[in-house]
């Protein structure tokens, strides 16, 4: 058997990281919020204004 190398960038292509890292990347206002709906309704107008 062929032993291959060990990818230790691996982690950066999982999607729990990758999910994280753009939830850290949010706008505070999107994230101090005080119910779910709030939340959905901030987080569709900045994920607007990215594309």
């Amino acid at each position: 058997l062929k032993e291959g190398r060990f990818r230790l960038d691996i982690r950066k292509k999982l999607f729990t990281v990758r999910v994280v890292r753009q939830l850290n990347r949010l706008p505070r206002e999107v994230v101090d919020v005080p119910s779910l709906e709030v939340f959905k309704a901030r987080l569709d107008g900045a994920l607007s204004n990215l594309v």
